[in-house]
């Protein structure tokens, strides 16, 4: 009698085998670029606004201790910057105040580009931020600072002194910029004045293009019903919408109502 030699089949149990590692493998590397993109999100919406937030907060201490120390008597010395900084961009040593509203050819010098040298204030929605000279993002916009437009006018000059700001991110002091009624308060300090400005329109959307919403005398090239049409002292404030977007621009517009001296 022939002893039978058992035969076992191995090849279906190890394309099953495969296909287990296979799996298990594809889901591994699923959960890890999950817990990337998740860090990703984590770092963009809450640490990059703790870090910006903080910048500013510290910028806004740094120009109001400044200009507190400056001696009383017009065009003293100025005090020299603090050292220490960690935020990257410049302190305003002593920023001029801003010619006077409606005086023709009263403009004052631009302040050096990423120069912070003014802070803005709008109580209707809890800000408080340092604006620096110039719009770029890397040594302005991301530091949690608004911008100032660099060919606009200064605060409280005659024209249009044009400001930006992140709507998200990086500090995003312009998160809640929609909120802004007509009538709502406006300020921007400077070392020389504080300027109190009205809110008077809102531009809910527009394209990137409409560059006419920060003309002299501000209009909407894309909206023609926005149009101011004699001039004044006006602050445009601008932002990305819809939220979490670039795709389109908010104008918020302003009008100088006074000037009180520091």
């Amino acid at each position: 009698m022939r002893e039978r030699i058992p035969v076992v089949v191995q090849g279906r149990r190890t394309r099953r085998s495969r296909a287990v590692r296979a799996l298990w493998t594809g889901a591994e590397l699923a959960v890890t670029l999950g817990a990337v993109l998740l860090l990703l999100v984590v770092h963009q919406l809450w640490w990059t606004n703790r870090q910006a937030q903080q910048a500013a907060r510290d910028q806004v201490g740094r120009l109001e201790r400044q200009w507190d120390a400056r001696p009383p008597a017009a065009g003293g010395p100025a005090p020299a910057p603090e050292d220490g900084r960690t935020d990257g961009a410049r302190t305003a040593r002593s920023a001029p105040p801003a010619g006077p509203s409606g005086r023709a050819g009263s403009r004052t010098p631009a302040p050096p580009e990423n120069l912070a040298y003014a802070v803005l204030r709008i109580p209707r929605i809890g800000l408080t931020a340092p604006v620096a000279q110039g719009v770029g993002k890397a040594a302005v916009l991301n530091r949690g600072y608004v911008g100032h437009y660099p060919h606009s006018a200064q605060p409280g000059e005659r024209g249009n002194a044009a400001l930006a700001g992140h709507r998200n991110t990086h500090g995003e002091p312009f998160r809640h910029l929609d909120r802004l009624r007509p009538g709502d308060t406006v300020l921007v300090d400077t070392a020389g004045a504080r300027y109190t400005y009205a809110v008077r329109r809102t531009l809910p959307r527009t394209t990137p293009g409409d560059g006419t919403v920060l003309a002299p005398v501000p209009y909407s090239s894309v909206h023609p019903a926005y149009r101011f049409t004699a001039p004044d002292a006006y602050l445009t404030l601008t932002t990305c919408t819809p939220q979490y977007t670039s795709a389109y621009r908010l104008v918020v517009w302003a009008v100088l109502r006074s000037t009180q001296s520091r």
